[in-house]
């Protein structure tokens, strides 16, 4: 949830995590909605069934995916050896299929009455928020469903890294909330609605990018709320001595400089046009070749560190710049679309003006540096997302 063609991933995981408003894992659900069992996980740690998570960055977001990061071997197990294990995954497996089964039967507004609301908002008192299962989607959820418990509400967390299974349950109403990225969003939609050769909708303008995504929204039954000052976009990085150096801030210095660059990024950089074409084209940079270590990844950051390679494809939200002594070029000309995170809910039962409140008072306070400071505490310091969106939100004054 990183780039235009993001949502790419893991494929059929669902992850229940723990009830932020009462004592039950999970709550009753509501009339028409079906039960979800889960297991309860152990106190302390993260659910038992979470055996990979993601490192920071978004699922393909910029249509540029992320490195699986995997747990140490033993770490988070449950006594009982392998049988448990193999019991704990094929039910895993079948609750997969049958949620999989239930978002094809539902998804959203018949067809009848696509392309007009015709039903009041919705204010659900119990509601479900859902994280794509990467560090910041999981500190985005967290932070909702904090809000939304201090305003009154009873929320569940449900993880679900794909997008092409989320967004489906999201227009259904098993999934009330989700943290989204406007242009990421809005390009995804769009190919869904007009197909995979669609022009692109995103754009570097966020008034522009948010007209066409709620214009591709709503007629799904689904409201996107106000963008806040956070943004994630692809960012390029160099080392801090070869912009001091150079004289370089910003991307237009580094294109003025004439100097040659070989780009550690994605195999994928070479045609898109938010990558190596982009930078050409936009700033004049001289590439001299893109070096396929990936997107934001340890070995791309450390080709940049020795000086093998001279620049790096990263996200603005990246945390881990300083240990590599390096520094983000400034988009100055705007190369990179309006990425802001947005809160998107099911309009029937998330769409009353209770949420879109208790999420409003997100935007004046979250900026992009903190976002990557809350990624560092989960991603370097081994910070549980809960603790630490707690603890931002308290020293924010958001909650008590």
């Amino acid at each position: 949830m990183t780039g235009p063609e993001g949502g790419r991933g893991g494929a059929d995981r669902w992850r229940a995590v723990r009830e932020q408003g009462g004592p039950d894992l999970w709550p009753p659900v509501p009339s028409g909605r079906r039960d979800r069992p889960a297991r309860a996980p152990a106190p302390h740690r993260p659910p038992a069934a979470t055996v990979r998570r993601r490192s920071h960055g978004r699922l393909g977001v910029h249509g540029l995916g992320r490195p699986w990061g995997r747990r140490r071997a033993g770490a988070g197990r449950r006594p009982g050896g392998a049988r448990r294990g193999r019991t704990a995954w094929a039910g895993a497996a079948l609750l997969a299929v049958a949620l999989l089964l239930l978002v094809g039967c539902v998804t959203g507004p018949s067809l009848e009455n696509r392309g007009t609301v015709t039903a009041s908002p919705g204010d659900s008192r119990r509601l479900i928020v859902g994280s794509a299962g990467f560090t910041e989607s999981d500190l985005l959820a967290q932070m909702y469903a904090l809000l939304l418990n201090r305003a009154g509400y009873k929320t569940s967390l449900l993880t679900v890294a794909n997008r092409e299974l989320y967004e489906p349950a999201l227009e259904s109403g098993q999934i009330d909330v989700v943290p989204e990225y406007a242009a990421t969003f809005a390009d995804w939609l769009n190919a869904k609605v007009n197909g995979p050769q669609a022009p692109p909708v995103g754009s570097p303008d966020l008034a522009t990018t948010m007209t066409a995504l709620r214009r591709l929204a709503t007629p799904r039954g689904l409201t996107v709320l106000d963008p806040g000052r956070a943004v994630n976009q692809n960012a390029f990085a160099v080392a801090r001595s070869f912009a001091r150096e150079h004289g370089l801030r910003t991307l237009s210095d580094l294109g003025a400089s004439g100097l040659r660059v070989r780009l550690a990024a994605g195999d994928e950089c070479v045609q898109r046009p938010y990558c190596e074409p982009g930078l050409r084209k936009t700033y004049g940079i001289d590439i001299s070749g893109v070096d396929p270590k990936g997107v934001g990844t340890t070995q791309a950051k450390r080709a940049v560190q020795s000086g093998r390679d001279q620049m790096v494809l990263t996200t603005t939200t990246d945390a881990t710049l300083d240990q590599f002594g390096l520094v983000l070029l400034a988009d100055d000309k705007q190369l990179q679309n309006a990425d802001y995170v947005v809160p998107v809910v099911n309009r029937s039962r998330a769409g009353g003006e209770g949420v879109t409140t208790a999420l409003g008072r997100l935007n004046d306070v979250l900026t992009t540096a903190d976002l990557a400071a809350l990624n560092e505490q989960v991603d370097s310091w081994r910070r549980l997302p809960a603790d630490v969106a707690r603890t931002y939100l308290e020293d924010k004054g958001l909650l008590k």
